[in-house]
């Protein structure tokens, strides 16, 4: 009987543990969102960023306990990025590790209609978005709207039916879930796109990961002037290439109307196609500025259609 969750596996995810007396001011001097904001029934998406205001890494955080923070961000970077935070502890009461081969993370997604059976602790999942519950052995947070998409994390040592989300749901092919950020417009970043894009190309504030009425964290400056005294022309958008093409986060290219675009999240669709997250101008711009010459420069020429977002970007 067909469940109304699938889950899968998300091997790709690795945490960060903060903890110490000193954690929220720590936090608050190095991410972009407020952390004063954080608790046990709220989780927050904020941005690492570098004094220039790129974006390092983005990191979910979860509050496990008053003194204890988990940041979960791609394992390919959990450890450069506890390396380089570690370096600004100095006197704070804060003890930082990467501790990812001590979690288990698994995504959890609603089923687009309803079926017969649900698992056991679905009624105990988190409603709200980035809100985040006890349930069972594991935190569980949402992280999407339409569909309803969570994280859940569980001690690598807890016992077999943690997390929970393995029991009672369909298994979900990691693609799937991958497809369903991008089509979120969820940005993700990698060891090949770490330290590229400026806070507000990766549109972190219409995401709700900037707070803009905070004190100062590393790259503040950059990104609030971009913020108050200039508009953005390059933001993260949504396409779908027109034939079989393969994409990979950090390709550059051009699309067939000149414009400039890097790729952030890629997907492969059944027929060969790509869907694909990519920071480029608006098309309404006059970009031929930033346009690449790709005998020049090895540029290849990506014949892409623009889809919309689940939310609007600004004008």
């Amino acid at each position: 009987m067909r469940s109304e969750y699938d889950s899968v596996p998300l091997d790709e995810l690795g945490v960060l543990r903060v903890r110490g007396a000193d954690v929220v001011p720590f936090l608050q001097g190095q991410v972009s969102n407020d952390v004063a904001l954080l608790g046990p029934a709220r989780s927050l998406l904020a941005g690492y960023h570098n004094p220039q205001g790129r974006v390092i890494a983005l990191l979910r955080l979860v509050q496990a306990a008053a003194d204890e923070v988990l940041a979960i961000l791609p394992r390919e970077l959990a450890a450069s990025t506890a390396s380089r935070l570690a370096k600004f502890i100095l006197r704070a009461k804060v003890q930082l590790a990467d501790e990812s081969a001590s979690w288990q993370i698994t995504g959890v997604v609603a089923a687009d209609s309803p079926a017969p059976r649900a698992p056991p602790f679905a009624g105990a999942l988190p409603q709200a978005l980035n809100a985040t519950a006890r349930v069972g052995d594991s935190i569980a947070l949402r992280i999407g709207a339409q569909p309803a998409r969570w994280l859940l994390l569980a001690g690598a040592g807890a016992a077999p039916s943690a997390p929970v989300a393995l029991a009672g749901c369909a298994p979900m092919e990691l693609e799937r879930w991958r497809a369903l950020a991008v089509a979120a417009g969820e940005p993700q970043v990698g060891a090949a796109t770490s330290g590229e894009f400026v806070a507000q190309m990766l549109n972190l504030d219409l995401l709700g990961a900037i707070a803009f009425d905070k004190g100062c964290y590393t790259g503040q400056e950059v990104i609030a002037r971009a913020h108050y005294r200039g508009r953005v022309k390059r933001r993260l958008q949504r396409f779908v290439s027109n034939a079989p093409l393969r994409l990979q986060p950090g390709d550059a290219g051009a699309l067939t109307d000149g414009r400039a675009l890097k790729v952030v999240n890629a997907v492969a669709l059944a027929d060969g196609r790509s869907e694909f997250l990519a920071v480029a101008p608006f098309a309404a711009e006059d970009c031929a500025a930033g346009r690449p010459q790709p005998q020049a420069e090895g540029a290849r020429v990506i014949d892409a259609q623009q889809l919309a977002l689940p939310y609007c970007l600004p004008p």
